[in-house]
């Protein structure tokens, strides 16, 4: 049962000026792409192949001989989830529920973006900053590589891209320049609001 690369759920020219379509077809079309036919040739015949990518990626996390199902499945379901972060009509502040809970655990809306912002842009060499949920709370976090707060017991609610697939085209080395434009103008709350609502459920 092979991983099917989700398609985008925008055009590759929607997020432009702040994402170049050059730079969606690069990173979907390639890198993305890439990483889902390895996961797939990887746990192709073995007992992994008729799991979910999710389950997968769990259980491999931490086994030195199964590196490159994680690695590989990992940034498959990092990137079809930093996809869906995006919008065409994203940016500006959340609302309801999960604007009072970034209140709530980082003090202000303002606070948090400097928080995220911080932790995409000082991220050493390639890797994802993340929104997650973890034992009740809202927390900013940074992974390296392919890793992924799956593997910590913790939910996903955003998260930044900050592999340099993902902005070099556009920004070359100015990554706080493509961090800033994102949060600002890029990010999707409606489905960082149900992944909180899913998180709360």
């Amino acid at each position: 049962m092979a991983y099917e690369q989700p398609s985008l759920p925008y055009a590759e020219n929607a997020l432009e000026p702040h994402i170049s379509a050059n730079t969606i077809s690069f990173h979907y079309g390639k890198h993305h792409a890439t990483y889902v036919k390895k996961f797939n040739d990887l746990v192709q015949g073995t007992p992994y192949d008729d799991q979910g990518i999710e389950e997968v990626v769990k259980a491999v996390a931490g086994d030195s001989s199964k590196t490159g199902i994680f690695n590989n499945g990992a940034q498959a379901w990092n990137h079809s989830f930093y996809w869906n972060c995006l919008s065409p009509d994203g940016g500006g502040k959340p609302s309801g529920a999960l604007a009072d809970k970034i209140d709530q655990d980082f003090g202000s809306y303002d606070a948090f973006r400097d928080e995220l912002a911080n932790a995409a842009a000082t991220q050493f060499g390639s890797g994802w900053a993340w929104l997650v949920m973890d034992n009740g709370s809202l927390k900013v976090i940074k992974t390296a590589n392919a890793q992924t707060p799956l593997t910590e017991g913790m939910t996903p609610i955003l998260t930044i891209d900050v592999w340099e697939h993902a902005y070099y085209l556009d920004y070359q080395n100015r990554r706080p320049d493509y961090v800033a434009s994102l949060i600002d103008n890029l990010v999707n709350w409606e489905f960082a609001t149900a992944n909180f609502e899913a998180a709360q459920a």
